[in-house]
């Protein structure tokens, strides 16, 4: 029997998205050849290979930030390359199975021909799109617009032989809005312990310079509270005076927030760096210099849905976790494993982060509970779902 390759595709650019690049990997570890099809940045070149993998970089930017309208002809563009990348490569590949990864759902669209020949196709729903519409897009948010949105994730599922998606609510969601339940499978963003492992970066002892050391790393963006995180950060130092603290953010800053600005109109500027976006492979090493990882998100329609990485990050990399309040944070982390806060409440943040510090033991202890919840959900037992169903779908040739 001839094991077949597999395809991806991904509008985002794929050394930068570790979920693709997680179930990639653990396909090609399997035996499996794999094709990523994803956005091309800046630089470099439309193919190479990492870990194995085959990344065709079509030629198309994201745009993060614009407006609505730049985003569509961004989708459209991608869509129909993708297609005919895919559709190319097919002939001479024959693939076993198409992965197709979103936003937008309607990206299902250019594994469609390949689907019609009768191969198989994965949609792995990264976030519920017509609730992250409404929250990027308020102004355009109307009801109209919804409708057409909730239309398209329908058709989009319907093309799918089965469909993944990140966490239990999100398939509740979609379970409740008709899709069969056997067809919906959940495959958690949980990091690879080998990746985030603490033992092998040097250990840093709860403030060992003396500095309470925060630290953040993912998007800069508007989905994340940063503006929040500064304004406790200034009212620490002000509750706090003879406190050190300072701030690492590391991720790509898209200027949807004026980050920089407001961390300067608070008299931050000298205890906040902005290192900009670090390799995947680098972000270990950076959160294993710091002493309370957060990860600030606004509640909306939409982040009442989803759980960020950045906990498990931190806490696999055995940093206390200050978080906040969401449902599906307080769904996944038991009380005693992640300090929360009422989000949009910098006061709330600032006495979250003061009470590590003043608890040593509490402190210890949460540390010590979230390892063993992250160890619990690791990619490293999360990836046999997965391949399982890859395993499943994937047609060979006798």
């Amino acid at each position: 029997m001839t094991r077949r390759a597999v395809a991806m595709v991904v509008h985002s650019y794929y050394e930068e998205d570790p979920r693709v690049r997680r179930e990639a990997e653990a396909v090609r570890a399997a035996g499996r050849a794999v094709d990523v099809f994803s956005l091309r940045r800046d630089g470099d070149p439309p193919e190479g290979e990492l870990n194995g993998v085959r990344v065709r970089r079509l030629d198309v930017q994201r745009h993060q930030g614009a407006g609505i309208g730049t985003y569509l002809r961004e989708y459209a563009d991608f869509m129909a390359r993708a297609a005919l990348a895919l559709t190319r490569a097919h002939t001479h590949r024959r693939y076993a199975l198409v992965q197709v990864h979103t936003i937008p759902d309607a990206l299902v669209a250019a594994a469609l021909p390949l689907r019609l020949l009768g191969v198989p196709v994965i949609l792995d729903m990264h976030e519920a799109m017509p609730e992250f519409f409404r929250m990027r897009f308020p102004g355009a948010s109307r009801p109209a617009v919804h409708r057409a949105l909730v239309v398209q994730e329908r058709v989009s599922i319907a093309v799918a032989n089965a469909v993944i998606t990140v966490n239990d609510a999100l398939a509740g969601r979609l379970v409740g809005m008709g899709v069969p339940a056997p067809k919906v499978h959940v495959v958690m963003n949980a990091p690879v312990l080998a990746r985030f492992n603490p033992s092998a970066h040097p250990a840093r002892p709860f403030m060992a310079d003396g500095t309470l050391r925060l630290v953040y790393a993912g998007a800069l963006s508007t989905v994340y509270e940063l503006d929040v995180a500064l304004e406790a950060l200034a009212r620490i130092r002000t509750e706090r005076p003879g406190l050190p603290v300072a701030l690492d953010l590391y991720g790509r800053d898209f200027a949807e927030v004026p980050l920089r600005d407001r961390a300067a109109a608070l008299g931050l500027a000298d205890a906040v760096a902005f290192h900009g976006r670090v390799p995947i492979d680098d972000v270990p090493a950076a959160l294993a210099g710091s002493d309370v990882g957060l990860a600030p998100t606004r509640r909306t329609e939409f982040t009442d849905f989803s759980l960020s990485t950045k906990i498990f990050e931190y806490a696999a990399m055995g940093k206390p976790v200050v978080a906040s309040r969401l449902p599906m944070v307080e769904a996944v982390f038991p009380p005693g494993t992640v300090t929360t806060y009422t989000p949009g409440d910098a006061a709330a943040m600032a006495a979250a982060i003061t009470a590590l510090l003043d608890d040593p033991a509490a402190r210890e202890a949460a540390v010590a509970r979230s390892s063993e919840r992250v160890a619990e959900l690791a990619w490293e037992r999360v990836s046999e779902r997965y391949l399982a169903l890859v395993e499943s779908l994937a047609r060979d040739r006798a």
